[in-house]
């Protein structure tokens, strides 16, 4: 080594000594093996057991053909994982050294030097263990033992003196989707699935800093930081944040600062379609004796949030005050992006939130049977202005409550809180998903044969977890307006009538119960956190289904392996036949099921819309998928837009004109969420399908801010002459605000279509013209690109314009009319 690089390495390691410093141990060279073998095979750090099988050629890849039967052995191993790493004598300098993991699948024993360091038992916990003892210059081993997760998780059921429900994934931490979903695979992991690091520290370091707002005025104007610090060594300090210099003296232990800072000039943090997503970057270091020992950054909005339940004529409201102003909610459920969490990028993160965005929402809501997301994922919330409903990690399952359990519970939430707490996105927090409701409704005390004994203690346990553990933990970890707290969602089962007077509700009468879309406009709550229906993925993810030359019939067993409800194919064949005619082609149905899917979603959604303010929130079932796979999603495993999530962006439009239609009449209603007035210039007119005018009427209107508002009524009498399966309704206004809704009288297979002459015209390299001659019915754009816009109708001489998100040579096209007519 020249003396010049002698140098600049020991000036690094005299820096280190001096402040906090980080390595990052995931970059070394990680092996794996399966505790009965001899031999190790590389690894992947993050990573699951599963991907470095499958990067080993061990096992197939459990997303093609019907492989995920071939690979349920893996979760029954035990597995081991090690790398070695040097360290040198400059880095033993320092006064202490941690060894830290940020996820580790599940149960696992830590071993440095051949030294038990640690137990683990908790995906979602982080652990950070002193090593400066355990450490010696040059070489050390890691070693991380991996326990199988069910066999584990059946051996603490035994200690269960009855049979609890979805055992053995209720008795172990960790993300339940991966014990298989009715839209996801089974497929329990292990592995060390976060980052790995080794920590340099001295004197002090930071453990937290909180920003702590005022929410009792209406414009905040009071903000203060909570730096939590660490000292190893009493004595003075300096804490720096931002331009604020401050001397601190710090005792041996925990400290808590506060730092007051003023606001003026800063801008608020508005969700999604009320402004922008204002943000505001903070430094903050830690000094002593003029040299910094350690710092954070950190990024916060200003706004508050309120959840408002008041009890009005027909039950209790349930709505979000952003920023002392009411919010209408619109938006989705998030599950996780991949079986495989490490593999989620950034950019697949940013893209699936920027598509809630362009589809005008609002929230998304975080599933409980899932993981506590990625940072990446509230990052990309925070810069979107998408609001976030976060869950803890548990799902319609029954829990234990023994002491260890409490104990791992309340160290889980304070390090996810703390992690999480600073994100403005994040307006609920909520204990569980439909654990009430499983408790209450879902039969499992009979199947199980129960005695009232068994029945009165699985409701204590709940009580004691989510209406005391949870709660408690997150007030000890929260000290702002930022801890609004909902126990289980839904609150009321949808089988009982005061499902839609108070609370939310998870509405799963159509689909699960079969009942007709049009139960949609009666059946609406106060805040609807969930209700859903399945949908094909594009062709391509399909395709992405095989490992060779894709064959694509219903009947092919890699499709059936892809749809994990039982009835799912059932179910959707069911609605079709009521709605349109279910095709024999591969194509023809990929098709017209997502137009089956949109067509149900809209029902709802625009019923939703119409009930405001009685209703105040509208969170679909589901944004996306983690494999190619038949599900409720809009958006598909490979990130295309199914015709649904079209209809969505559509659906959520600021300002939105929706029918509904009576024994008597079709009422014309206007749906604002703008916080201006509008003054409507309104055209209504009855159109056949070649373009002519038949009928029409116009008015002016004010709609106020904020409003649901019926502008007409049409009696049923006015168009009684016409012949209503040819006609489509259109209104548009074009004054203060521009928009176009075109309605039909008749289900899908009762409209009288014709073939229409579809025309594309090349404008530029990314962007395109269509046309027709007769009205073209949800015409499909098929390619490899992202079209603006997709299964949309289309008039005579109203030509639209879509833009690619990448040029095309060759693009598809498809409408109703080729399916009605196979």
């Amino acid at each position: 080594m020249n003396r010049t690089i002698l140098f600049a390495f020991l000036f690094t390691q005299n820096i280190l000594s001096a402040q906090f410093s980080q390595r990052n141990l995931s970059s070394e060279d990680w092996q794996f093996r399966n505790s009965k073998d001899q031999n190790w095979l590389p690894a992947k750090v993050p990573g699951t057991v599963h991907l470095d099988l499958i990067s080993n050629k061990i096992i197939p890849d459990p997303f093609k053909d019907e492989n995920e039967k071939k690979v349920q052995w893996v979760e029954n191993e035990d597995w081991d994982y090690q790398t070695a790493f040097i360290v040198s004598s400059q880095e033993l300098k320092n006064d202490n050294i941690d060894l830290v993991f940020n996820g580790l699948d599940t149960f696992s024993e830590i071993y440095l030097n051949g030294k038990l360091l640690k137990k683990t038992d908790n995906m979602f916990r982080k652990w950070e263990i002193p090593v400066k003892q355990y450490l010696k210059t040059g070489k050390n081993t890691v070693r991380i033992t991996f326990k199988s997760a069910v066999n584990t998780g059946k051996e603490l059921a035994k200690k269960v003196p009855f049979t609890m429900p979805e055992s053995p994934r209720s008795f172990v931490r960790k993300a339940q989707y991966q014990f298989g979903w009715d839209w996801g695979p089974r497929l329990v992991t292990a592995g060390i699935w976060k980052d790995v690091q080794l920590e340099f520290w001295n004197n002090a370091k930071i453990i937290t800093v909180k920003d702590i707002q005022n929410k009792t005025s209406k414009a905040i104007n009071d903000l203060r930081f909570d730096v939590e610090i660490y000292a190893e060594n009493a004595g003075d300090y300096t804490l720096d944040l931002n331009k604020i210099h401050q001397k601190i003296s710090l005792k041996k232990g925990i400290n808590t600062i506060s730092v007051p800072y003023e606001t003026k000039g800063m801008k608020l943090w508005q969700p999604n379609g009320r402004g922008e997503a204002n943000l505001y970057d903070f430094e903050v270091k830690l000094s002593k004796d003029q040299k910094n020992i350690d710092g954070k950054n950190i990024r916060i909005g200003l706004r508050t949030v309120e959840l408002v339940q008041e009890k009005d004529e027909k039950g209790k409201s349930f709505y979000f005050k952003v920023n002392g102003q009411p919010l209408y909610i619109k938006g989705t459920n998030w599950i996780p992006g991949d079986s495989f969490s490490p593999r989620m990028t950034k950019e697949k993160y940013q893209k699936l939130i920027k598509d809630t965005k362009d589809a005008n929402m609002n929230m998304i809501r975080i599933w409980g049977g899932g993981i506590y997301e990625d940072d990446e994922f509230y990052n990309a919330c925070d810069e979107n202005g998408i609001l976030v409903w976060q869950d803890f990690m548990f799902a319609g399952s029954f829990y234990p409550a023994d002491e260890a359990f409490l104990n791992n519970v309340k160290e889980e939430v304070k390090d996810q809180v703390n992690r999480l707490q600073n994100h403005p996105s994040i307006a609920l927090w909520c204990g569980n998903n439909e654990i009430d409701e499983a408790i209450v409704n879902w039969g499992y005390q009979k199947q199980f044969k129960y005695s009232k004994d068994d029945s009165l203690q699985v409701w204590k346990d709940y009580k004691k977890l989510f209406h005391d553990v949870i709660p408690n933990a997150l007030s000890e970890n929260l000290k702002s307006d930022k801890n609004i707290y909902w126990p289980s969602s839904p609150s009321i089962g949808w089988g009982h009538k005061e499902s839609l007077t108070e609370g939310d509700s998870h509405y799963w009468g159509v689909w699960w119960g079969e009942q007709p879309f049009e139960i949609y406009n009666e059946k609406v709550g106060r805040f609807m956190s969930e209700y859903g229906f399945q949908g094909t993925p594009i062709l391509e993810t399909t395709k992405s289904m095989f490992s060779g030359t894709p064959e694509l019939n219903l009947q092919n067993p890699t499709v059936k392996a892809h749809e994990k409800h039982a009835r799912g194919w059932d179910i959707m064949n069911e609605y079709l036949k009521r709605d349109y005619k279910i095709p024999t082609d591969f194509v023809q149905y990929n098709y017209v099921s997502q137009l089956l899917q949109a067509r149900g979603m809209q029902i709802a959604i625009e019923a939703h819309r119409r009930a405001k303010p009685y209703n105040m929130g509208t969170l679909y079932w589901q944004l996306n998928d983690c494999w190619p796979v038949v599900s409720w999603s809009s958006i598909d495993y490979l990130g295309n837009w199914k015709a649904f999530h079209y209809q969505a962006k559509r659906s959520f439009e600021p300002v939105l004109v929706s029918i509904a239609e009576t024994d008597k009449s079709y009422d014309v209603y206007l749906i604002s969420d703008l916080m201006n007035t509008l003054k409507l210039d309104t055209k209504f007119e009855l159109i056949d399908f070649k373009g002519k005018t038949l009928w029409k009427s116009s008015q002016s209107d004010d709609i106020n801010a904020d409003v649901s508002k019926k502008i007409k009524r049409i009696s049923k009498s006015e168009l009684a002459q016409f012949n209503l399966s040819e006609t489509v309704l259109k209104i548009s206004s074009e004054k203060d605000t521009t928009f176009e809704k075109l309605f039909f009288f008749n289900k899908p297979k009762d409209i009288k279509l014709s073939k229409p002459n579809i025309k594309i015209r090349k404008i530029s390299s990314t962007q395109i013209e269509i046309s027709t001659d007769i009205l073209a019915k949800d015409i499909y754009l098929i390619g490899d690109t992202h079209f603006s816009d997709n299964f949309f109708d289309l008039l005579p001489g109203t030509p639209k314009r879509i833009t690619l998100s990448k040029p095309l040579e060759k693009i598809g096209v498809m409408s109703l009319w080729d399916v009605m007519t196979e």
